[in-house]
C-alpha cells in the first residue's frame, strides 16, 4: 500500500487518466503550482545546465539520465526540473518527501520499482530535501541505485558534501542550480499575468512596471515566492476596487502590502545596490565608522540580505586589514556565525559591533597583494617541480628516488627554524608577501628580518 506522502505520477501507459487528474488539481492550486513549466521549452533559467550542449540537456535529449543531486536555493526549479525530466524521458515519476518518510516507505517504493522494471518501465524517484535523511535512511538507497532499479534525483538546499553520505554521492552527479536572476523572475511574473489558462490573464489584470520590478527584486531569486506574492497582490487589488474587473491595476503600494515591506531607493539588482555597498566597503577601508554605520543602516532598512553584507565584511577583513590586525577576520566570521544563531532584529547589534571594529582597525592589503602576486607567478611559470627534499616519500621506491632526502625538520633546530628553501629552484629567494608595517605587521616585519638573518646559519 502506498504511503500517503508519496505521489506516484502514472506513466505513459496510463497518461490520460493521470493528466486529467493533474488538470483538475491545478485549477485550485496556488499560482506558483499552476504556472510550473511543463517542458524544457517553458522552463526559464539554469542555462549553465540546460543550454544547448550543456550537461543536463544532453542527458535528457539522449534519454541517458544518471542519478543526480540538485543543489540550489528555494524556488530555483529543482522540483520542476525533475517533473520535466520524467516526462521528457518517459519515466514513471515518484515524488518522495524526506520530511515525512522513513526507511519502511523507501523499501516499499523500491519493491514497486522492481516490479515495474520487470515490465520494462523505468522509475524516476524524486527525493525532496534529501539532506533531511539520516545516514541509515540514505544507506537504504545504495543497492537500488547501484543496480539501476531506480534513477534518483535528490533535491537539497544544503551543501551535499556535508549532508549526503559519501557512498551515495559517489553514485550521483551533483548539479548546482543557481538563484534565479531578477530579470528571469520579472519574465515569469509577466507570463503569469498574461496566461489566460493557468495564470491570471483571464482576470484581465494590469500591473505597473514599477510594481513588477519591485516584486521581482524582493523575491530574492525565488520564483515560487514571487508568483504567490503576485497572487496575493491580485486579491488585494480586487478587494480595493470592489472586485477584480477590467482595468484593475496592481500598483507598487499593493505589492508592498502583499510583501509587508516598503520600498526605499535601493534596487538590489540595480545601480543603487552597487553604489551603497561600494560606499559601505570604502567607508570601512577608509576607517570611517560613522559612515560605515550609516550605509549599513541604509542597506538593512531597504531589506538587503544581512548575510550578503557579512560575507563582504569577511572579504574586507582579509583584503584590507589582513595581518595588520589578525583578529579582524575572527571578528567578521564570529559576527556571521552569531547572526545565523540570533537573526534580526537583534542581529543588527552584532553587525554594528563588527562594523565599528573593522572600520577602526589598522589597515594592510599585503596579504591580498601577496596571493595575487603568487597566482600571477604560477600562471606565468606553470607547474614548476617540487624540490625533492620537501616531497612526500610514503614508499620505498620514492625514497630511493630521493624524495624527502635532505629535508630539515624545523623542530630539530634552535628556535624551531631550519632556514631551508621551500620554493622551486627557479624561484628561490622570491618574495610575495611584503608586510607594510601597520598594526601587528610591525611584529611580522621584525620576525621576517630575524628569519632572514638566521637563514643559512648553522644550528
Amino acid at each position: 500500500m502506498k504511503p500517503d506522502n508519496v505521489t506516484d505520477t502514472p506513466g505513459l501507459w496510463d497518461q490520460g487518466n493521470g493528466s486529467q487528474k493533474a488538470a483538475e488539481f491545478s485549477a485550485h492550486a496556488p499560482l506558483a503550482e499552476r504556472m510550473r513549466p511543463r517542458n524544457l521549452q517553458e522552463f526559464i533559467g539554469q542555462e549553465h545546465l540546460l543550454g544547448e550542449g550543456r550537461i543536463l540537456r544532453t542527458m535528457i535529449e539522449a534519454d541517458n539520465l544518471s542519478s543526480l543531486i540538485f543543489w540550489g536555493p528555494p524556488g530555483c526549479g529543482k522540483t520542476t526540473l525533475a517533473h520535466i525530466i520524467a516526462a521528457e524521458t518517459r519515466m514513471r515519476f515518484v515524488f518522495f518527501s524526506a520530511i515525512l518518510s522513513g526507511v519502511k516507505e523507501i523499501r516499499e517504493i523500491f519493491r514497486e520499482a522492481e516490479a515495474f522494471a520487470t515490465r520494462g518501465h523505468r522509475t524516476l524517484l524524486f527525493v525532496d530535501e534529501i539532506h533531511r535523511f539520516n545516514k541509515a535512511q540514505q544507506d537504504a538507497f545504495l543497492p537500488y541505485v547501484e543496480k539501476g532499479v531506480v534513477t534518483i534525483i535528490g533535491a537539497t538546499t544544503e551543501n551535499p558534501s556535508f549532508e549526503v553520505i559519501a557512498p551515495l554521492l559517489s553514485r550521483c552527479r551533483v548539479l548546482t542550480l543557481q538563484q534565479l536572476e531578477q530579470t528571469t523572475i520579472l519574465g515569469i511574473l509577466k507570463q503569469a499575468l498574461s496566461d489566460s489558462i493557468r495564470g491570471l490573464g483571464k482576470l484581465e489584470l494590469e500591473a505597473t512596471d514599477e510594481a513588477l520590478v519591485f516584486l521581482s527584486d524582493q523575491a530574492d531569486g525565488d520564483a515560487r515566492k514571487a508568483l504567490n506574492t503576485l497572487e496575493v497582490a491580485a486579491g488585494l487589488a480586487g478587494a480595493s476596487s470592489g472586485g477584480i474587473r477590467n482595468g484593475t491595476v496592481i500598483t507598487i503600494e499593493i505589492v508592498q502590502e502583499a510583501l509587508q515591506k516598503k520600498a526605499l531607493l535601493y534596487d538590489k539588482g540595480g545601480e543603487e545596490h552597487y553604489n551603497v555597498i561600494s560606499a559601505f566597503i570604502k567607508s570601512l577601508r577608509g576607517s570611517d565608522p560613522d559612515a560605515a554605520l550609516y550605509w549599513l543602516a541604509r542597506m538593512l532598512e531597504a531589506g538587503e540580505d544581512p548575510l550578503f553584507i557579512l560575507r563582504r565584511m569577511i572579504i574586507l577583513a582579509s583584503e584590507d586589514i589582513g595581518n595588520a590586525d589578525p583578529r579582524a577576520l575572527q571578528v567578521a566570521v564570529s559576527a556571521l556565525q552569531a547572526f545565523q544563531m540570533i537573526g534580526m532584529p537583534e542581529g543588527r547589534i552584532t553587525l554594528g559591533q563588527a562594523v565599528t571594529y573593522l572600520a577602526t582597525a589598522p589597515k594592510s592589503n599585503a596579504s591580498y597583494v601577496g596571493i595575487n602576486s603568487a597566482l600571477a607567478e604560477v600562471r606565468k611559470s606553470g607547474a614548476l617541480p617540487v624540490p625533492l627534499h620537501i616531497r612526500n616519500a610514503p614508499t620505498k621506491l620514492m625514497k630511493e628516488l630521493g624524495y624527502g632526502k635532505g629535508y630539515q625538520y624545523a623542530h630539530d633546530y634552535d628556535d624551531g627554524y631550519a632556514g631551508q628553501e621551500c620554493l622551486p629552484e627557479k624561484l628561490a629567494g622570491r618574495r610575495f608577501y611584503e608586510p607594510q608595517g601597520h598594526g601587528y605587521e610591525k611584529n611580522i616585519i621584525e620576525r621576517m628580518d630575524w628569519l632572514k638573518k638566521r637563514k643559512g646559519r648553522p644550528s
